[in-house]
């Protein structure tokens, strides 16, 4: 099979491909290096090609896909930020007002435990 055959890839994984590319020429990368950084991302994500005889079972990582926000920086958090300053504070109590209620049920089922 010489190189850039993509015979052994499945229809779902030149369709991946395909949308993948789309995204980095909407981004403004050239139609070739598009295409490579796509392959690439479908190969990292799913082990290369899996029709039969190339490999099957081997469980996909969807590691690219998960990846998101901006490159660097610190990923998410664009709703949080944009509640008001009173909803987090409340939010932030409740949660430790459950982390506090929980730490002394947990220390109590302790303290049982070691009696017995």
């Amino acid at each position: 099979m010489p190189r850039g055959d993509k015979s052994s890839y499945t229809d779902k994984q030149k369709r991946m491909a395909e949308h993948i590319e789309e995204g980095y020429e909407e981004r403004g990368t050239p139609k070739q290096e598009a295409e490579r950084r796509a392959w690439a991302t479908v190969n990292k994500e799913t082990g290369g090609g899996n029709k039969s005889g190339s490999g099957r079972g081997v469980p996909d990582t969807n590691v690219s896909a998960k990846k998101g926000g901006r490159i660097g920086g610190p990923r998410g958090g664009k709703a949080s930020a944009s509640r008001p300053a009173a909803a987090r504070s409340r939010s932030a109590k409740k949660a430790a007002a459950t982390r506090k209620r929980h730490a002394t049920k947990r220390s109590a089922a302790r303290k049982t435990a070691r009696k017995r």
